[in-house]
């Protein structure tokens, strides 16, 4: 075999193996709001796409459209892009995608992300949230959050949400004036303010306004406190004993060597004691 087949066989698995790498399906990125995905007209809002690699180019969809492209952002250590978007109504509402592709391979596309909704409120009256607790819970019950939308037709859907959240805590069909949301075995994270929106899941994607905020503050139970509690009051009696010990050891050990040093015979004792 000689040496011009062998670089060109050398070249040709690389090239192969290239096109393998390019070939590969690339993982699905993540879509996010911020601050939030319920959106007042003329307000502004960040949509973050994020990918495991910044050698790429982000896809930003709205109702499978295109709306615009972007590359991660500079101060990224990973594939991280912003779309920055002014919203001047509610036209803008629906749901919102992304995904990327490689610099040099744009026919090759990721899996689009998940459905981000994006809503812009005003097309509907305001709702009222109420808790069956308020205030300060404790961690490990349970919490209802009822929401009421009073006599409204044409929505489908609420939508409990939570301050400094960026997507729905949880959402459900609207099938009557009240809607109940369940907060099961509440711990401190639930911690926050608390609100619910309503809106029509069609191509209007019409929402009304966030309703009033609901404040629930988890505190730990008071098991748990106690158990914290007698567990430092062992180890504070466990240190005061040795402490104890330790004192009682320096006194012999000095009374020892002051009585040693007038009768041997009586250190030897203290000694062999």
């Amino acid at each position: 075999m000689t040496l011009p087949f062998l670089a060109l066989l050398c070249v040709g698995l690389r090239v192969g193996q290239g096109d393998t790498r390019r070939d590969e399906p690339l993982p699905r990125p993540s879509i996010s709001a911020w601050p939030s995905s319920v959106v007042p007209a003329r307000g502004n809002v960040t949509l973050r796409c994020s990918a495991p690699t910044r050698e790429v180019t982000f896809v930003l969809r709205r109702e499978k459209i295109i709306i615009a492209e972007s590359l991660p952002s500079l101060d990224s250590t990973e594939g991280l892009a912003e779309f920055h978007l002014t919203v001047p109504h509610n036209g803008y509402s629906g749901e919102y995608t992304c995904e990327y592709y490689r610099r040099r391979s744009p026919s090759i596309r990721s899996p689009p992300s998940d459905v981000l909704l994006l809503l812009v409120p005003g097309s509907f009256p305001n709702p009222s949230l109420r808790a069956n607790q308020q205030g300060k819970v404790t961690a490990g019950d349970n919490v209802t959050l009822r929401c009421q939308v009073g006599n409204v037709q044409l929505s489908d859907t609420v939508a409990l949400l939570k301050k400094g959240t960026g997507t729905p805590i949880q959402v459900q069909r609207h099938t009557g004036r009240e809607t109940d949301f369940f907060l099961r075995h509440v711990t401190v994270s639930d911690t926050g303010e608390y609100s619910c929106v309503y809106y029509l899941s069609s191509a209007t994607f019409w929402a009304s306004e966030p309703s009033n905020q609901v404040a629930i503050q988890v505190t730990d139970s008071p098991v748990a406190i106690s158990t914290d509690y007698t567990k430092l009051n062992l180890i504070q009696l466990g240190l005061a004993a040795i402490i104890v010990v330790l004192l009682g050891a320096l006194l012999m050990e000095a009374w020892c060597s002051r009585k040693g040093s007038a009768h041997e015979p009586e250190q030897q004792s203290c000694q062999s004691s």
